[in-house]
């Protein structure tokens, strides 16, 4: 872990536009990194506290770890509204709205964080739990209840029983204090890394989720009359105590959330990624990446390219989104993901603004903001197209293990095998590694939810297995 909080303070960006100057701090901004390795695979993956962390500087970050492969480091930002720009917006004048002794500052320390974590790996063993974090953590302010409520987590430790680090991976704009107060801070993720830390000990990282439009942080005084009733709008409450009670709930549930899970003792780690070109419409970002001194790699058709990760951690996996995407397009996507938990890692490898399907598309006025700091129309549906290819040919990658499952659960009826054999296949998320392959009630897990697929594929939905003991 490294600290990235300038000194002397800059001013704090909450998007496009000039930053307000910093007055004070609240809590201290960091890089942190988790890497884990598993026979020849290695990835790192690092949160960083800032608005945003884009690919120009996270491939300085990488060229100074030379132990990885580009494509194995995930770097991925918190999001908060209370940091330094890191994108240099061109202000107009000439100028840029950034340091740029900063942004090489953090770079720096990415790959020192990434480097540390490399050089102190020791056997460890792993644990993988998702579920619906309960509280008065979230809310779409568009839609209040349109925003995935489930927490990611995952947890690390040696096999000495000693904490390594847990990873929380949740949809949210830290934006409790945002940039208009004038204060730095890492926003109600610093009182997430307090309470983990002094919880169950090891590092705190924390990976954004599909926030996009716009999931954001429940900080409503609900107890007072609404500012607008009409559309459901209440003052908010920006205090750092209310980053301490939404950082620390949150926390608090991202740890129940994993108490049960089994300990993996020797987890599989498998990382694929593929390259993505996105056409840039918009002409707010197309001016920032021509007039930036970041000097944002594009081409002459008006594209820039991204990476898109996907990868097999233990019963979990997780797939990279270059930007804030809505949450439609995160329910869709855990939805086609084949993990047994699946993670989504928004604003990470990249920061390309908002990614939205087009029927969502400057659709209606509140759309307004966010479709004009997307690249385009068609940014999600080239997003969705490229990370649904990547899962699909994954899951025809380690499809067999899948047939093996099928096949060593010798009591089902022999004339049922090949259906038995489809629906693992279908379903995707029951691995040789999530499940036992002689366990006939890995067999029956797999059935169980996989009901809507047997009815699509034309099977009855009541079966008997006299044989194993499976009856539906």
């Amino acid at each position: 872990m490294r600290t990235i909080t300038p000194d002397p303070l800059l001013p704090v960006s909450g998007g496009m536009g000039m930053p307000s100057p910093a007055k004070s701090k609240q809590g201290e901004l960091t890089a942190r990194a988790l890497v884990f390795r598993a026979g020849s695979e290695t990835i790192a993956v690092v949160g960083v506290d800032l608005l945003g962390f884009p690919s120009v500087l996270g491939d300085r970050a990488r060229a100074l770890v030379p132990r990885l492969a580009p494509e194995s480091i995930l770097i991925g930002s918190t999001h908060t509204h209370s940091a330094p720009d890191c994108y240099a917006y061109p202000d107009g004048k000439g100028g840029h709205t950034g340091s740029l002794e900063y942004m090489q500052f953090v770079s720096e320390q990415v790959a020192a964080a990434i480097n540390e974590a490399l050089d102190r790996m020791r056997p460890a063993e792993l644990r993988v739990a998702s579920g619906e974090a309960k509280g008065k953590i979230a809310y779409n302010y568009y839609a209040p209840d349109l925003y995935d409520r489930r927490a990611g987590v995952l947890q690390v430790r040696g096999l000495d029983g000693k904490p390594i680090g847990t990873l929380v991976n949740f949809a949210i704009h830290p934006e409790v204090l945002g940039s208009d107060l004038g204060i730095l801070s890492p926003d109600l993720v610093g009182p997430l890394y307090d309470f983990i830390e002094k919880a169950a000990g090891g590092i705190a990282l924390f990976m954004n989720g599909a926030q996009g439009g716009m999931i954001t942080a429940d900080n409503r005084n609900l107890e007072h009359p609404p500012r607008d009733a009409l559309r459901a709008y209440w003052t908010d409450s920006r205090t750092w105590a209310e980053c301490e009670r939404i950082g620390g709930l949150l926390a608090a549930e991202a740890l129940r959330i994993v108490d049960s899970a089994v300990w993996q003792k020797s987890p599989k780690v498998h990382n694929d990624s593929m390259e993505v070109r996105f056409p840039v419409e918009s002409e707010a970002m197309w001016q920032v990446v021509e007039g930036s001194p970041l000097k944002y790699p594009h081409r002459t058709d008006r594209t820039i390219g991204t990476r898109v990760n996907l990868v097999d951690l233990g019963n979990a996996q997780i797939l990279t989104i270059p930007g804030e995407a809505l949450p439609n397009i995160g329910f869709y996507l855990k939805r086609k993901m084949r993990g047994e938990h699946n993670f989504l890692f928004g604003l990470t490898n990249d920061a390309f603004g908002y990614i939205l399907t087009k029927v969502d598309f400057n659709s209606f006025p509140a759309y307004r903001y966010i479709s004009r700091v997307s690249l385009g129309e068609m940014t999600g549906e080239i997003y969705i197209q490229h990370a649904t290819e990547l899962i699909n040919r994954n899951t025809k990658q380690t499809g067999f293990l899948l047939d093996a499952c099928a096949v060593n659960c010798r009591s089902a009826r022999s004339a049922e095998s090949s259906w038995v054999s489809f629906l693992l296949l279908q379903h995707g998320g029951a691995g040789a590694s999530a499940y036992p392959r002689r366990s006939c009630r890995a067999l029956r897990e797999v059935l169980v939810r996989t009901r809507v697929g047997r009815r699509r594929a034309g099977f009855p939905v009541a079966r008997d297995y006299r044989g194993s003991g499976i009856r539906h």
